[in-house]
């Protein structure tokens, strides 16, 4: 088993957990599609990209010990709100939760201006609109900043990042609509690739773009319509037409697979059938590969080397349980860690946001608190400034005087 917070990841490994794997309906074992990559560099922070962030997956980030203030690198497949729904509810808490840079977020275009990634980010601004200016009540720098990369949906094998080794190309899927992308990232120092194809029925780009990856991920759906349709109530035509215009059936996953020869093939996006349907379900896979593969359950962990590649399941708490607050976070690459770190000022204060009769309605504190616990509430911006290192000798962590962060 995978136990968040206990391994450093070493250089020159990646991690992949599946944070999410349901498209629809929701269930307590599977929550919305959402893939971490994380590559090691021997710290306690590796680089991290995610690949979608469909609804309830960031929950499973935050208990994978990834802290809120590092959540960045999203990229989107497609529009499908199944793939980005936790990006509105996460974002303003990220900023609170010290991530006062601009959030990166990469995606397609769409056949118009208003269909793409950008327009989507800017209205989803648009209704977050109230929760943005309650929150600048608090310290958040500029973490209520969204960066959007949109490239071309149209473009195949199309570079949408290049930094520091790592390479992430897109190709566009067929996907019901036009604006839905798969993704390849190419980790340079260490010879690894991970695939991600997003949502969309099998296709002859995935197979060449994806060739010889470390971990090809595609999404898929069990091809029993009449089973289905019994376990869930539903015409079983209904089925076969949605996944024939939608989605890849579980043989042809096999088959992309085969024809791609990954070192290890996994199918996330799906929903679990349980014992009554996964036997099938891998027999379908199994029609035409017969190299490693899983499906790529919630909480699913796979680490990978050029030498071997093994998959655990990670276990975490019932409750929240988010990584403790690192001042070394708020460090650019190559800064030196200071002696103090003042937080943000806030930039609309409560006072300049609510009108002074409805903060008349609080009820005195004195009325509610014990005599000997009161406390005067904080009610303006009282100025915060950290001292690092004795923030981080309280955690038994010592810091040499010179140390820069990487």
């Amino acid at each position: 088993m995978f136990l968040p917070g206990t391994e450093v990841l070493p250089e020159n490994e990646m991690r992949v957990t599946f944070l999410g794997s349901s498209p629809w309906p929701p269930n307590s074992l599977q929550k919305g599609t959402s893939m971490l990559v994380e590559l090691g560099n021997g710290t306690a922070q590796p680089r991290r990209f995610f690949f979608d962030l469909g609804n309830g997956s960031i929950g499973h980030a935050i208990a994978m010990q990834v802290p809120a203030a590092l959540i960045n690198d999203i990229f989107i497949s497609h529009l499908h709100t199944d793939h980005f729904a936790d990006l509105p509810y996460m974002y303003p808490f990220r900023a609170f939760s010290g991530g006062f840079e601009p959030l990166r977020v990469y995606g397609p275009s769409g056949r118009t201006p208003d269909l793409g990634t950008a327009a989507m980010v800017e209205n989803m601004r648009k209704m977050n609109r109230w929760h943005e200016e309650n929150f600048n009540a608090c310290p958040v720098g500029d973490g209520l900043e969204i960066d959007v990369t949109e490239f071309d949906w149209t473009e195949r094998n199309g570079i949408c990042y290049q930094r520091d080794g790592v390479t992430v190309r897109h190709w566009p899927r067929s996907h019901v609509k036009d604006g839905a992308s798969a993704y390849r990232l190419d980790w340079e120092d260490a010879d690894l690739s991970f695939v991600w194809t997003g949502d969309g029925r099998p296709d002859e780009l995935s197979v060449r773009y994806g060739q010889g990856a470390d971990l090809f991920v595609t999404e898929g759906t069990i091809d029993t319509p009449w089973l289905t349709g019994l376990k869930v109530g539903a015409p079983a035509e209904l089925w076969e037409y949605a996944m024939d215009i939608f989605h890849t059936p579980y043989y042809a996953a096999g088959y992309m697979f085969a024809q791609a020869q990954p070192r290890m093939a996994a199918i996330c996006h799906f929903e679990w059938g349980d014992d009554q349907l996964m036997a099938e379900s891998v027999a379908e896979v199994r029609a035409h590969w017969d190299g490693l593969f899983m499906f790529g359950l919630d909480l699913n962990v796979v680490n990978i080397t050029k030498d071997a590649i093994w998959s655990r399941k990670a276990v975490i708490a019932d409750g929240a349980s988010p990584a403790a607050m690192d001042p070394r976070w708020f460090l650019q690459p190559g800064q030196e860690l200071p002696e103090t770190i003042a937080l943000p000022e806030p930039r609309n204060p409560r006072e300049d946001q609510q009108e002074q009769f409805v903060r008349d309605l609080e009820i005195d504190p004195r009325l509610y608190y014990p005599e000997d616990v009161y406390r005067a509430p904080t009610q303006t911006w009282p100025g915060v400034t950290l001292n690092p290192r004795e923030m981080l000798a309280e955690r038994g962590i010592e810091v040499e005087r010179g140390w820069r962060a990487k």
